[in-house]
């Protein structure tokens, strides 16, 4: 009997023009009928998943900053990592040597430098990635001067660059001169940089630590790869058909696309003939 359902938004969750699969809220509203908690997981800014959720109606903790900020409220969170405020400046000091835009991303508001790009690059890279128009982003000239006068640390740190062999250097960089972060390169476009130790599956384990459920009684869907700890370590894992085979060979089941309603789907599929789980638990069946 599953009794938390974990799905990954972007790819996921949304379709490809970043709406909501049909018939997901009803899905939604089906599981968490049941007693299951649902939550949702993301490389996204809180803000933006919190919004998401609000359109499910889903007041649940969050997984977001890639698992470094778990939390229902933007002042209580229930898990956090953050990369410290002397080592996010000694970071931007080495970004700024490179023509890269930099962003660090709270979970309030998003900083980053000014740098302009060919084709409106950034702007798509920024605009583009998920942000609700209520997150604050501030940009400014040189962001070493502003960390001086009011520091920051952040769950997480963006680094853009024009050309995917620039990203490649600046990655080898960080890693040589950096302890204590975790480094990942998405889509040869951008890196994402949070404290080590931070993955969508610790934010995972955090989260069911916290609710006293078991990793085997849980669900993970997702669809990229920094999925694949999450959905190889859950009780089911489930891939979409969209996924990149890497991610279908981690999974248990694969489910359609996400253009297909992949997620209702797997929602009806798997859990139709499960019982409510107060009623389990009355007839002791479920502890």
């Amino acid at each position: 009997m599953y009794r938390l359902l974990a799905i990954n938004i972007d790819g996921t969750l949304l379709r490809p023009n970043g709406r909501l699969q049909a018939g997901t809220k009803e899905a939604i509203d089906f599981v968490r009928n049941k007693g299951v908690y649902v939550t949702l997981v993301t490389r996204r800014n809180f803000p933006s998943a919190k919004k998401i959720a609000k359109a499910l109606k889903l007041d649940s903790l969050l997984i977001t900053h890639n698992g470094a900020f778990v939390s229902s409220t933007l002042e209580e969170p229930m898990f956090e990592r953050r990369i410290s405020e002397e080592k996010t400046f000694n970071i931007v000091q080495v970004l700024e040597n490179y023509k890269c835009n930099i962003r660090l991303l709270h979970e309030k508001f998003s900083i980053g430098n000014r740098m302009k790009f060919p084709g409106n690059l950034m702007a798509k890279a920024v605009f583009g990635s998920g942000d609700p128009l209520f997150y604050p982003m501030q940009f400014v000239d040189s962001l070493g001067d502003s960390l001086r006068d009011n520091p920051v640390a952040p769950p997480k740190i963006e680094v853009f660059c024009q050309n995917e062999s620039e990203l490649r250097h600046v990655e080898d960089t960080l890693k040589d001169h950096f302890e204590g972060i975790r480094i990942e390169a998405v889509d040869g476009k951008k890196l994402e940089i949070v404290p080590v130790g931070v993955s969508k599956l610790n934010g995972l384990r955090a989260l069911a630590y916290h609710l006293d459920i078991p990793l085997q009684k849980t669900v993970a869907i997702g669809d990229s790869p920094d999925d694949i700890e999450m959905i190889a370590a859950a009780g089911l894992g489930v891939a979409m058909w969209n996924a990149p085979k890497e991610v279908k060979f981690a999974a248990d089941w694969v489910t359609r696309s996400n253009n297909m309603n992949g997620v209702s789907y797997m929602i009806k599929e798997h859990f139709r003939k499960q019982q409510r789980i107060e009623f389990l638990k009355q007839i002791k069946i479920e502890k």
